[in-house]
């Protein structure tokens, strides 16, 4: 198969979409304090008191609730208003399924579609210093390189509508994920695969990439039944 021109991986930037309208910028902070956990599931979502922190009319908010909303990330309750979406177990469970399927087939697609100098840059990142972090409990910077496996991957896979299907699925398991984190040994688990992962889409074994992927969801999906009562 022929190799796409893959454009080098690049940094992950803290801010990499430019200013857009009141409504984006509303939708992307938002966005932010429930995948990090400062709007925990349940939280009340107050329209006016948005209005007023973001000097936007109250339309706008109801915008980007609609927004929010679509992606799973809210749910709006008559009489109650806007609240943080709740997912119980049963729901977790299948988008580790759909994950399972999506990520697999992310990876094959990115060692297909890329020459081996392409991971260099991860391939590094995963090294020595991310091991040491994650001894450390240092699971902002395990947390960053993940995002950074995902965006080398999901650039190497070159489908539009893959990605378009990860960042809804993403949006509402991340502040699961970071949780799941917590739990000890998970990070150094995850980790060891990753790197595994790694070394299968360098040696362009895209069957062996898919595999581990895949094996990777399933021990994430395992550890989360064994301490879903401590999660949820």
């Amino acid at each position: 198969m022929t190799k796409r021109n893959v454009t080098k991986l690049t940094t992950v930037a803290s801010n990499p979409k430019p200013a857009g309208s009141d409504t984006d910028r509303l939708v992307d902070e938002l966005r932010r304090r429930i995948v990090t956990n400062e709007m925990p599931p349940g939280s009340r979502i107050r329209e006016n008191e948005l209005a007023e922190e973001f000097s936007v009319s109250r339309s706008r908010v109801r915008d980007a609730f609609g927004i929010l909303e679509e992606r799973g990330l809210i749910e709006r309750i008559p009489n109650k208003g806007a609240v943080v979406m709740r997912l119980e177990a049963d729901s977790f469970l299948e988008l580790f399924d759909v994950r399972e399927v999506l990520e697999g087939l992310m990876v094959r697609l990115a060692t297909q579609n890329t020459e081996p100098e392409y991971w260099d840059d991860l391939i590094n990142l995963f090294g020595d210093d991310l091991g040491k972090a994650v001894e450390d409990n240092d699971f902002n910077a395990y947390m960053a390189a993940i995002a950074q496996f995902r965006q080398g991957c999901i650039e190497a896979a070159g489908s539009d509508t893959l990605r378009g299907l990860l960042d809804d699925i993403y949006d509402r398991v991340l502040s699961m994920t970071r949780r799941l984190m917590l739990v000890p040994g998970r990070a150094s688990e995850g980790f060891r695969q990753h790197q595994e992962i790694l070394r299968a889409i360098q040696a362009g074994n895209a069957d062996r990439a898919e595999e581990l992927k895949r094996d990777n969801i399933r021990s994430a999906r395992q550890w989360f039944l064994k301490y879903n009562d401590f999660l949820l």
